[in-house]
């Protein structure tokens, strides 16, 4: 049997960049456990789930699975997970793991083992990728130092923040993560001429954004051999 482990934001997570790993992988017979940071059920960045951002189809899909599925209104806390348990740890995305996940110990706990680890994996999405320039190895280096990844691009977060890094909530960002993993050692590339950008280096798996969450999935299945 196959394990996986999800960190999920508490502050907004992106629901495709979640439920498409999830599905996914749960479809190919892997077992999975979902984790937060304080052990509480996930929340949803409600724009995810907008018709008008994602489509009437994508946002009633996402929002079943979100108040429907067990494991995810079930969590465990991320300081009860140990990654050895597991051979693959997921990071969905979302602006709320900035908040929450990005700055979490445990979290970054779990991918340090992960990708540190004889047998596990990890897998990063979109804003999640933003924990990378918080996450030290064993040696206290930074993780991401000399590793080839992608994530949520500025070119992108210009659309979305004012020019105070204000977002359409009013919240301040607190950072941008092209800006942050770069400055940790991180080979940035997010690929943007292409219609999906996921990046394999080693055990470490990084993905753009919603639009490359199924291109995430599928690698990660591969990466798995399954």
């Amino acid at each position: 049997m196959t394990d996986a482990l999800f960190v999920v934001s508490e502050e907004g997570y992106w629901g495709e960049e979640c439920v498409e790993p999830l599905e996914t992988l749960s479809a190919a017979g892997v077992e999975i456990t979902v984790a937060t940071p304080s052990g509480n059920p996930p929340k949803i960045d409600e724009r995810s789930i907008d018709p008008e951002e994602v489509g009437e189809e994508t946002a009633e899909h996402i929002q079943e699975v979100h108040e429907t599925d067990e494991r995810l209104n079930d969590p465990i806390p991320t300081a009860q997970a140990d990654a050895e348990g597991y051979d693959v740890v997921v990071f969905p995305g979302g602006h709320g793991t900035e908040w929450d996940v990005n700055q979490d110990h445990d979290a970054r706990r779990l991918l340090r083992d992960a990708v540190e680890g004889d047998d596990g994996k990890a897998l990063v999405v979109c804003h999640a990728v933003g924990i990378l320039a918080f996450t030290r190895d064993s040696h206290g280096a930074f993780l991401v130092n000399g590793r080839d990844v992608t994530g949520f691009p500025n070119e992108w977060e210009e659309g979305i923040v004012d020019e105070n890094d204000l977002m359409p909530s009013g919240r301040k960002l607190p950072y941008w993560v092209e800006d942050e993993v770069e400055a940790a050692g991180g080979n940035w590339d997010a690929e943007l001429e292409q219609d999906t950008s996921v990046t394999v280096d080693g055990d470490l798996l990084t993905a753009r954004g919603p639009e490359s969450s199924s291109a995430a999935a599928q690698t990660l299945l591969e990466e798995l051999g399954l």
